[in-house]
Parts: C-alpha cells; sequence; structure tokens
C-alpha cells in the first residue's frame, strides 16, 4: 500500500505543475528573489565588515600596525663571543623563523616585509662640522643594522654597505648608507664619515658608501620607525630655550650589529612584523583582540619569550585599530538591523499573500477533494510535495546566486536565510490552504468588511502589538540603536511595529468612511460610484494582511531613504563647515593678508558667482563676564544656547556685511543681519592708516556664548586688528569664516587692520584656475575645495557597504509595495472580470466598466497609498532622535564634525513608492477592464457558477 501510495503522488505533482505552470513559475521566482535577498544580506555585511578590517589596517600607519619583537642586548655577564653572536644575522634570522611559527591564528604576516636586526634606542650627538644645525645644535643620529636593505632599496648613489671583515664589539670601523631625504637634508654624500663613540669613549667610524632609495616608501619594512626614510626637525626638550635639531638614522651592513654592542647607545635587538590582513574576515575581530592581548600580557607573551628571550617585550598598535573598527561596526550594525528587519517582514508578508491567493484560486478544488472524503493529512502532505518540488530548488538557486554575488562572507548565515525562506513558503501555504476545510464553508460565503466585526482574540492581539511598539519606540528615543550586548532586536524592529499597527487601526477604520460615503452616493443616478464603493467594502484586498504589506514596504523604504538622506546632508554639512564655502583661499599661517590683486583676479574667473573677503583672527581673549545680563536680541538664526564661563577666547571675524550675507544665503548658512553692522557714527570706516581710540564702539554679532558672557553695553577688546569696544547687536549659531563655535563678527571696513586673511567663494570654479591664481600671486596660499571636502567622506568601505544596504532596502522595499498591490489585486480578479460579465448583459458599457474598476480599486489605493505615507513620516519622526548617522556619514575621516547626525524625511522616498501604489492599482484595473472587454459574458458565465 505504501509503496502504490508513493507512486500515485508522482502523477499528482506533475499534473498539477503542467495544469498550472504560470502560477508555479511565479511562485519560483518570487522565492528565487527572496531567497537571493535573505542570503545576500548576510553576506553582505560580512564582506563590508571583512573590507572595513582590512582597509583599516592596510591604510593604518605601519608604526601602530606593525608587531614588534624587542630585547635588550645581551648581558654583559656573558662571553664576548655568544653577546656577538646573538647580535648577527643567522642567530636573528632563526629567531625570526620561530617567531613567525609561533603567531597565534587568526594572526598572520607579511613575510615579504619582515625585518630584524639590532638598533640604538638612544640617539648619539653627531659633531662633524659639516651636518647642519639650524639653531647651533649639533644632529642626533640612531644607528640600525637591518636584514633586507638590498631587497627594499635600490642603489641611487655609492655602493652597497658591506662588512669586509667579521664585525665584533671590538671592531671601530663599519659601513653604513643614508636615503635621499636624509642625504638632502643633512648634506651627506658617498664617502663622508661619521664618529660614533663607546662606551669607553673611543670612536667608531662610520663611513657612508651609499645613497639609497626606498622601493616602497610607505611599506611597513620603511615606515615601521619613519627615521629611517625621513630626517625630523624635532624640539629639544632639554634646552631652556625653543631650539630645533635634526634627527635621522644611518643604515648600517646587515651584519654590523655587534659593533653597536659597545656603544652606550642603548642597543636593542628587534624583529618587526607587518600583518597580513588578507586572511582576516569581519568576525575573526574578536579573536584578534584576544590574541593580540594575549600576546602583549598573557601566555602568548611566554611562548615569545621562550623564543626570543626571557626580557623580551611585544608591543603593538594593531589591537588599538582593530577596536577602534569594532566600535564602528558596533555602531552601524544597530542601524542597519533596522532595515533588514523592514525588508524581512515585508518579504515575509508578501510571501503569505502568495500563498492566500494560490489558497484562493484552489479554495473550491480542495473543498470538492475534501468531500469526497480526503483526509487534511493527505491533502497537506499533496500541497507539500507539490509546494516543495517548485520552492525548495528556487531557494537552492537563490542561495548559488547570492553566493556567486556576494563573494565574500560566511556561507551558513547565507543559508540558513535562504532555507528559512523555503520553510516559511513550504509550510505557511499547505498549513494557510488545508486550515480553511477543517470545517465545511457556505458556498459564495460574504466577506463583507462593512459587516464585520473584530473578535476578542483579534483585540487582544492588537493591544498587545501595541504596548510592544510602544515601548520599543520608547527604548529607541531613551537610548539610541545600541544596546550593550549587541543588537536589540526589538528597538530594531521598532518601524515593523509601528507600521504593524498603523494597519491595523486602519483596517479597523477603513469601513467608517465606506459607511458615510455610501449613503450619499447611494441617491445619485448613476450607479457606478455606488457599485465601486460596495466592491470596495466586500474585496478581501482592503484586508489586513495586503494592507500590512504595503505599510512595512512604504515605511521602510521611507526609513532607509531618510537614511541615505541624512547622510548626504550630514556630508554637505560637514564639508561646508570644513570649508565656509564652495572654495576658500586663505594664507599659509593665521596671519598671512591675501593681495588685493589675488582677490580681483580670484573674483573674475569663470564659475566664482560670489566673493567674500573676510578678515579672521583667532584666540582673541575675551573681557570677564557679566554677572546677570544677557545677550542682545537674537537676528536671523536665533539665539541657540551657550555658556558664558567657556567663551573666554573667540575668534574675531572681520566681514564686508553685503558680500558676507550673500554668501550666506548662497550657501544655506543662517540669515545673517546685515543691516545691523552698517559702519556709522562712532564705526565708520576710518582712513588709511589712521589709529581708532580706545572709545571707538563696533557694532558686532555674536555666538550665543559670546553674546551671553559680553552682555548688552559696550566691552573694550584688545586685537591685532586694533583695540575697540564692541556692543552686541545680534546673534547667528553659525558662521562660513571659522570652525569655531565662539566667534564676534564685525565690520572690516571699521578696523584699523583691514586686509582679509581669506577669501570665501561660492559657485564652481575651476580648481586648476584656482590653484593657478593662487600660485601666480608669488606666495604660498591654500586652496580647499568643497567638493574635494565632500569626497573624503566616501572612502571607508564599512561606510559604503552599509549605505549600499540600505539603497538595497529602499529598491526592495518599493518593488515589494508595487508586488503587494498586484497580488491583492490579482486575488479578485476573477470576481472583477465576473462581475464585468453579469454587468455588460444588463447594457454596462466599456467605458462604464473601466470607471467602476478604477473606483473600486481607489479607496484601497488611496487608504495605503495614504497610511504609507503617514506611517513613514510617523516612524522617522519617532525614531529620529534614537538614531545617530554619524559612524555611517562621517566616522573615520580626521577633522571631522561628530556631533549627532539625526534622520530626517525624505519627500522622495516617501511620495514615489506610495505614487507607485495608487499609478500601479490603476493600472492594473485598467488591463483588467480592457481584457475582460475583450472576452465575451459566455467565456466568464458559466452554469452554475456562484461568482
Amino acid at each position: 500500500m505504501r509503496h502504490n501510495d508513493r507512486a500515485a503522488s508522482a502523477p499528482w505533482i506533475r499534473t498539477r505543475l503542467r495544469t498550472a505552470p504560470g502560477a508555479a513559475t511565479a511562485l519560483a521566482v518570487l522565492v528565487l528573489v527572496t531567497a537571493f535577498l535573505a542570503a545576500a544580506f548576510p553576506r553582505a555585511v560580512d564582506a563590508y565588515e571583512t573590507k572595513g578590517l582590512r582597509h583599516d589596517i592596510l591604510t593604518a600607519d605601519a608604526g601602530r600596525s606593525t608587531l614588534e619583537v624587542a630585547r635588550p642586548q645581551p648581558g654583559l655577564e656573558l662571553p664576548q663571543a655568544q653577546r656577538d653572536d646573538e647580535a648577527r644575522s643567522p642567530e636573528l634570522a632563526r629567531i625570526g623563523a620561530g617567531l613567525l611559527k609561533a603567531l597565534p591564528a587568526p594572526l598572520r604576516a607579511d613575510t615579504s616585509s619582515v625585518a630584524y636586526g639590532v638598533r640604538t634606542s638612544k640617539p648619539a650627538v653627531a659633531n662633524e662640522p659639516w651636518l647642519p644645525r639650524p639653531e647651533a645644535v649639533p644632529p642626533q643620529l640612531s644607528y640600525v643594522a637591518q636584514s633586507g636593505l638590498e631587497e627594499h632599496a635600490t642603489l641611487a648613489s655609492g655602493a652597497w654597505p658591506t662588512t669586509p671583515q667579521e664585525v665584533t664589539s671590538d671592531s671601530r670601523e663599519v659601513q653604513g648608507a643614508v636615503t635621499e631625504e636624509t642625504a638632502a637634508e643633512l648634506k651627506v654624500k658617498a664617502g663622508a664619515t661619521i664618529t660614533l663613540l663607546t662606551a669607553a669613549q673611543e670612536p667608531i667610524t662610520v663611513t657612508i658608501t651609499g645613497i639609497v632609495a626606498p622601493r616602497d616608501p610607505q611599506g611597513s619594512y620603511w615606515s615601521a620607525d619613519p627615521l629611517l626614510r625621513t630626517p625630523s626637525l624635532v624640539l629639544d626638550t632639554a634646552s631652556p630655550f625653543p631650539v630645533h635639531y635634526w634627527t635621522g638614522t644611518v643604515l648600517l651592513a646587515e651584519d654590523s650589529g655587534p659593533a653597536l654592542l659597545s656603544t652606550a647607545a642603548e642597543p636593542v635587538l628587534f624583529w618587526r612584523i607587518p600583518p597580513d590582513p588578507a586572511g582576516l574576515t569581519g568576525p575573526d575581530d574578536a579573536r584578534l583582540t584576544s590574541v593580540i592581548a594575549s600576546l602583549e600580557s598573557g601566555p602568548g607573551l611566554l611562548k615569545v619569550r621562550e623564543i626570543a628571550g626571557d626580557t623580551a617585550v611585544f608591543a603593538t598598535g594593531l589591537g588599538h585599530i582593530v577596536e577602534a573598527n569594532a566600535r564602528m561596526r558596533d555602531a552601524i550594525s544597530p542601524v542597519i538591523a533596522v532595515a533588514a528587519l523592514g525588508i524581512g517582514s515585508v518579504a515575509a508578508v508578501v510571501l503569505l499573500m502568495t500563498g492566500a491567493l494560490i489558497a484562493g484560486r484552489r479554495k473550491a478544488e480542495l473543498a470538492l477533494m475534501r468531500s469526497r472524503g480526503g483526509s487534511l493529512r493527505g491533502i497537506g502532505g499533496r500541497l507539500l510535495a507539490e509546494t516543495a518540488v517548485t520552492v525548495l530548488p528556487a531557494s537552492a538557486l537563490g542561495l548559488l546566486l547570492a553566493t556567486l554575488a556576494v563573494g565574500e562572507g560566511r556561507f551558513w548565515p547565507g543559508a540558513l536565510a535562504a532555507a528559512g525562506v523555503g520553510l516559511l513558503v513550504c509550510v505557511a501555504l499547505p498549513l494557510r490552504t488545508t486550515l480553511q476545510h477543517i470545517r465545511p464553508t457556505l458556498h459564495g460565503a460574504r466577506e463583507d468588511m462593512v459587516s464585520a466585526r473584530p473578535s476578542r482574540r483579534r483585540t487582544v492581539a492588537e493591544l498587545t502589538l501595541l504596548v510592544l511598539a510602544v515601548g520599543a519606540v520608547t527604548a529607541l528615543r531613551r537610548r539610541g540603536t545600541s544596546a550593550e550586548g549587541g543588537t536589540d532586536l526589538l528597538v530594531s524592529a521598532a518601524p515593523v511595529l509601528v507600521a504593524l499597527i498603523a494597519a491595523l487601526v486602519l483596517v479597523r477604520l477603513y469601513p467608517l468612511p465606506l459607511r458615510l460615503a455610501t449613503r450619499p452616493v447611494a441617491r445619485l443616478r448613476g450607479a457606478i460610484g455606488f457599485l465601486s464603493l460596495a466592491r470596495a467594502g466586500r474585496s478581501s484586498a482592503g484586508g489586513a494582511l495586503p494592507l500590512l504589506a504595503l505599510l512595512l514596504a512604504l515605511a521602510t523604504a521611507a526609513f532607509g531613504g531618510s537614511v541615505i538622506a541624512g547622510i548626504g546632508d550630514a556630508r554637505d554639512d560637514a564639508a561646508l563647515a570644513s570649508v565656509g564655502a564652495d572654495a576658500r583661499i586663505s594664507g599659509a599661517s593665521e596671519r598671512a593678508t591675501l593681495p588685493d590683486e589675488l582677490v580681483r583676479t580670484v573674483r573674475d574667473l569663470d564659475g566664482v558667482t560670489g566673493a567674500a573677503p573676510v578678515r579672521v583672527e583667532y584666540s582673541v581673549n575675551m573681557p570677564e563676564a557679566v554677572a546677570g545680563d544677557g545677550g542682545a536680541d537674537g537676528g536671523g538664526a536665533g539665539t541657540g544656547g551657550g555658556s558664558a564661563d567657556d567663551a573666554k577666547a573667540a575668534a574675531l571675524v572681520g566681514v564686508d556685511p553685503a558680500s558676507y550675507a550673500e554668501l550666506a544665503r548662497a550657501t544655506g548658512l543662517p540669515a545673517f543681519p546685515a543691516a545691523r553692522l552698517k559702519a556709522t557714527g562712532s564705526s565708520a570706516p576710518l582712513p588709511e592708516g589712521a589709529e581708532a581710540g580706545p572709545g571707538r564702539v563696533l557694532p558686532a554679532i555674536a555666538s550665543p556664548a559670546v553674546a551671553a558672557r559680553l552682555g548688552k553695553e559696550p566691552r573694550a577688546i584688545e586685537t591685532l586688528s586694533g583695540d575697540f569696544k564692541v556692543q552686541i547687536v545680534g546673534t547667528v549659531t553659525r558662521v562660513a569664516s571659522v570652525s569655531p563655535t565662539d566667534f564676534l563678527v564685525v565690520n572690516s571696513a571699521a578696523l584699523e587692520q583691514k586686509a582679509p586673511t581669506t577669501l570665501l567663494l561660492t559657485g564652481a570654479p575651476d580648481p586648476g584656475k584656482l590653484r593657478a591664481a593662487a600660485e601666480g600671486s608669488g606666495k604660498e596660499y591654500a586652496v580647499q575645495l568643497r567638493s574635494e571636502e565632500r569626497a573624503r567622506y566616501v572612502n571607508t568601505p564599512m561606510q559604503a557597504g552599509a549605505e549600499r544596504i540600505y539603497l538595497a532596502a529602499v529598491a526592495a522595499g518599493a518593488g515589494y509595495a508595487l508586488l503587494a498591490v498586484l497580488l491583492s489585486l490579482l486575488q479578485t480578479a476573477p470576481e472583477r472580470k465576473t462581475l464585468l460579465a453579469r454587468l455588460r448583459t444588463m447594457g454596462l458599457t466599456t467605458g462604464q466598466g473601466r470607471k467602476l474598476l478604477a473606483f473600486e480599486a481607489t479607496p484601497q489605493a488611496l487608504l495605503a497609498a495614504g497610511g504609507g505615507l503617514f506611517t513613514g513620516w510617523a516612524t522617522i519622526v519617532l525614531l529620529s532622535p534614537g538614531i545617530d548617522l554619524v559612524p555611517l556619514a562621517l566616522a573615520g575621516v580626521a577633522g571631522s564634525d561628530t556631533s549627532p547626525v539625526l534622520l530626517r524625511t525624505d519627500l522622495w522616498s516617501l511620495a514615489l513608492p506610495a505614487a507607485g501604489v495608487v499609478a500601479l492599482a490603476a493600472a492594473v484595473a485598467g488591463v483588467q477592464a480592457w481584457w475582460a472587454s475583450r472576452r465575451g459574458s459566455i467565456t466568464e458565465l458559466r452554469a452554475g457558477d456562484s461568482r
């Protein structure tokens, strides 16, 4: 019997697939796309986390990322021959090989740049008269005998340093080389000699045999200790006066290490091992942090000392790099979880809608099987087998495509996600279909929403979801998306819960406008309006499940669009705050002024629409705060807030009020009250070369903190631009020319020193011509472009990867929203065609049929679109105080503003998907009416059909 049952099941599956190939193909395509997205998401997250970790290690300074093992010189109690042997290359290479083998996973070394040798840890003074002394202080040089010099450098002049005879602690002559940069700054030539004293004050002659050029100057070989490559002019901290001296490094022959053991420069033996991040993945950061901690002060250090000696120490900054990467990842992950849960919920609802559509189409078929003795188990098993044949291969194919599309990433998270999609469809579809046939139902029973009354169970369920949503939103507003143990899924699901509650509320409120609209429409002469409203009330297309899918998709798309818009706005604002305008020209120092000829030349360049010369003087001391007095009334942007005690120093900004006000309008800065700085009376412009008296009072616009400190009365200040009194006449929260939050703006025409130090430009000038004009003035000026500053904020793989995920979330949300509309309309398509066929027999024209279907679809489409707009807007407004986009927008960029970046509503992300819902609903209704008009009534109306 079992064998016969199995044999009978195969023809059933083939028969069903041949009978409805279109439905099976559509289901397979939907599962394929959903499984692909579900599997691609964790792999994409792994990929950008992996690329971010590798990027941070590769771009970090080699001095921070390199692993260094060092130990002091061999003990003086040892025989001299043994001490010399320990400082020679064979022994150092043997220990280096042992250290490489002992590196614990996942830490791996870049063997091509490993270096070892002997170096002095204390610079030695070089008294040669030909060496440069910028302030009469002789240079101090370090000496290193490091392996691999010929492999990592090319010979520019002279010869490679060698050891003609074996070097020992007693040797007094060695050979060395310097880099081209060191030779240029320290005036070193091939053949020069430098004296290095031993601990007994005996001279060791170091002969410079050659000048070398690094093959990879930024590589770890040369950058782990930058003095190997480039000398530096440093401040002498031991001198009571601010004097500087040169310091650099002489590269000795590889086997010259024993000669350094006799010096008093505290020689050490070292092994530098640069890490190789090529094999690291994002999830390895926790293990990597643990391994580094063990090597620094744990079991790993004991193993290092077994190889390199009991006094060996391990040092690296790699752990700090990994921890910074982990902090950024932990800050980004909760925000990404919001998009993941939103799109995942939309996809699940759409799959359930697909199952409901298939169940509705096969309701009569399965009811007939049930009436003829079919058991629920047998029917469910056949449906499960039939569904699995289509769904499981589609899920597997989606996983394969995701694996090929996203090359890097763990396999199992994506596999589990794709398997979850297949399992949901395989279980939900048979379960949804068979549950309808537990009890016999009346044929053709109405599903009128106007007369339906929610049950107590539904009320309890909705109240439970309401409590969860309120709790999630409250938690998110209080502490943001980050949680101490990882991502809080309840908080990240807050947008989903808000959309869910909105869907349930709208479904309950939906009958009210239908009741109100049906009564006046029923009195009208035509029947189209009444029929469309009656059909809209009875249609299952307006049920909770389709509306839930639409609201979830629209809310997720709006949330994702707002995240992307917020990131862009934050980067634009940070670039504007850094540059001050579209372009900026300033002197090399704070006191350098711009000549009038340069200002005129730049003003006339093509693409320059406005120019505002500004004089900026930083760190101007402010008078003592006035007790019990407030600042002047706000002007333009409002007063904001500020602490008078913190504004002890401020930036003085001298502007031309008219040009600066125009620049503020052009760049979108707060409105600048230029009229209040009009130079009249005692503040009138001074004649050329005239000095202002101490009683001269200038009107000033200040930041809120400075205004609170100075009060309303005139206060005297001393500046390099002249001594005068200022009276606060207004406040603004931000100015274009300075980044400090404390500032004082006056009319530059009223200053004794009027020459501008900065020129702010608006428009789109050519960068090459702008820099050429600045260079042609004969002095060195800094040219900054807002566009170039803006480009700095999109360079990290982690930020770029997270932004791409949100772009995909917006696109997927919009796509699933349109698919939900299509599924909801397809669910009632047979009823619509039958209705039109019946009404045509009663005299309904083709045009009236199109109006009927369009009017019938309008209430549900408007409900979904309006509800989606409101839900998306409400979700953003509710959640924006708890979400900070700084890690996505500005993290990792030096000098960027790290003030919170909040969500804002993006009109396009709200309006476009909602408009697409209405447009698609109207298009589907029109196509259905056109298609029904091409088919005769006999085709749709059959004897015994109760539709």
